[in-house]
């Protein structure tokens, strides 16, 4: 907590010298940047002791809310005083029309992409990165995938070269490999990002999104996994109950793998989640195989855990009623401004990375 008073004092001691709005950007870069004061914070919720993350989650929100609503009213000041300026300097023919003014929307991936994230941090998840461009091993390999894996095929995966040492990821899983490679178990990360494959039809494209999530640490089981699984369900569809099942499945590097499917219904031609008889499939997971582990040097017989992905892209599709996947990427306005969010104007489950 004390860091958290440190970041406020420095930020009230800076925002005091604010005169113009590259000042103004000049602080939120500081501190809501990609490597910014209150980022880097989120960044450390993984590693803090339960008891204590909840509490030091609920403080860090408060705090970024708090200097955010400083920005926007600072912003508004700057913007009033420029514009009194103008008019006190300029003669304006006021009879003229009104100039077109169209405002911006946050794309549904964006916006879900910061819901999940939300709803993982709270749970201690921190957020991860990698390249799109990796190496065989990572993306194959290090992951327990067979030599004569279909996924390795030219006609699924896009090689950048011929020897098929480097590729476009296929799938987030290489950036666990590279977390678990370059740092110490216990892990709990999750990592949004694009990722590519050769296909493309109304619900698949060359590009998409997609989210993996992994806990490495003792004695993590299936019941955590399931746990983890349902509170984000909840939290995600906005259900205080939901029907969820495991059903078998086989992935190469989790053991037992499982997909695993939500009930629903379908009423007036939308899709209620949590209800009714049906079923829907929105992500795999599994136990990490011992495989796996041992390629990136984690000793199997000490260390557990579970990975499970998801896309991001589909899950965007079954919140918000978008029925076609190509839209998300054909830049059309119109589409855009009708499934888009405005910055300030986010979903009433939505906690967290922004105001």
């Amino acid at each position: 907590m004390d860091e958290l008073k440190k970041i406020q004092s420095n930020f009230e001691e800076k925002f005091q010298n604010v005169k113009s709005k590259d000042d103004l950007q000049n602080i939120k870069t500081e501190f809501f940047g990609k490597n910014g004061q209150i980022t880097l914070q989120f960044k450390t919720l993984g590693s803090l002791q339960p008891e204590k993350r909840k509490e030091f989650a609920s403080n860090l929100n408060k705090i970024k809310g708090d200097l955010n609503d400083k920005i926007e009213l600072k912003n508004s000041e700057i913007e009033n005083i420029e514009i009194n300026k103008k008019l006190k300097n300029e003669n304006i023919d006021v009879t003229l029309p009104i100039r077109p003014y169209h405002q911006g929307k946050i794309h549904p991936v964006s916006q879900v992409i910061d819901e999940i994230s939300s709803i993982f941090s709270e749970i201690g998840f921190s957020v991860a990165e990698g390249p799109d461009v990796e190496s065989e091993y990572n993306n194959f390999t290090a992951l327990n995938t067979p030599e004569d894996h279909p996924a390795r095929d030219m006609h699924d995966t896009f090689y950048l070269e011929k020897n098929k040492k480097l590729l476009l990821r296929t799938h987030t899983s290489p950036v666990q490999i590279r977390s678990m490679i370059n740092g110490k178990p216990p892990f709990k990360i999750i990592v949004p990002g694009r990722t590519y494959r050769c296909d493309s039809d109304q619900t698949h494209a060359p590009m998409f999104h997609q989210l993996e999530g992994l806990h490495i640490d003792k004695n993590i089981t299936m019941g955590h996994l399931k746990g983890c699984l349902d509170y984000f369900i909840k939290e995600f569809f906005e259900v205080k109950n939901v029907k969820m099942r495991f059903r078998p499945s086989h992935f190469p590097f989790t053991e037992p793998s499982a997909e695993v499917d939500i009930g629903y219904k379908i009423e007036n031609e939308k899709i209620i989640i949590g209800e009714g008889n049906k079923w829907l499939e929105i992500l795999g997971c599994g136990m990490v195989h011992p495989n796996v582990l041992k390629n990136v040097k984690v000793d199997p017989r000490k260390y557990q855990g579970f990975a499970f992905g998801m896309g991001i892209d589909r899950l965007a599709m079954l919140k918000y009623g978008i029925n076609d996947l190509r839209a998300f990427f054909e830049t059309d306005y119109r589409w855009l401004n009708h499934f888009g969010f405005d910055p300030l104007d986010v979903p009433t489950n939505y906690r967290g990375l922004s105001k």
